[in-house]
């Protein structure tokens, strides 16, 4: 009988660690949410609505091919640089390989960016850090690399 007893606690904590690891379907959607918000404004060629997206603070880091960048300004600044038109911009896909729960306030998101452009096309993957702060999930972290 303790055995059994045992054996069911066990069980128990096993799947309560689990379902405390796991992503609510509603922050799920809220995430997927604000990825879609970040092509569709890029798509459009906006990128102060892009930049919607990222923590407005001088905590924001993107880490890109020339090294970190700190700050929301900072990192608008050199996405105006990067990209002063359209044509650099092109049209921007995502795929979604992977998103995880961190903690309660915190997920990881792996993804693939496919931008095709007439100046030429780039590819690559990213990892974000997003929180949630104040109710809305934002972007903390993005590091985006291009594939040659």
């Amino acid at each position: 009988m303790k055995r059994i007893v045992a054996l069911l606690f066990g069980m128990l904590l096993v799947f309560s660690g689990y379902s405390a690891n796991k992503l609510k379907e509603k922050d799920r959607n809220e995430i997927l949410a604000l990825l879609d918000k970040q092509v569709a404004a890029w798509n459009e060629a906006n990128l102060e609505v892009f930049m919607e997206t990222y923590l407005n603070s001088e905590k924001l880091v993107f880490v890109g091919a020339n090294g970190p960048t700190y700050g929301w300004q900072a990192t608008l600044d050199n996405y105006k640089k990067s990209y002063p038109d359209k044509a650099r911009m092109g049209h921007l896909a995502f795929k979604i390989l992977d998103i995880s729960k961190i903690d309660r306030k915190s997920v990881f998101v792996i993804g693939r960016f496919e931008l095709t452009r007439e100046v030429g096309d780039l590819s690559g993957h990213f990892t974000l850090v997003i929180q949630k702060i104040k109710r809305n999930w934002v972007i903390v972290s993005d590091h985006s690399s291009a594939s040659d």
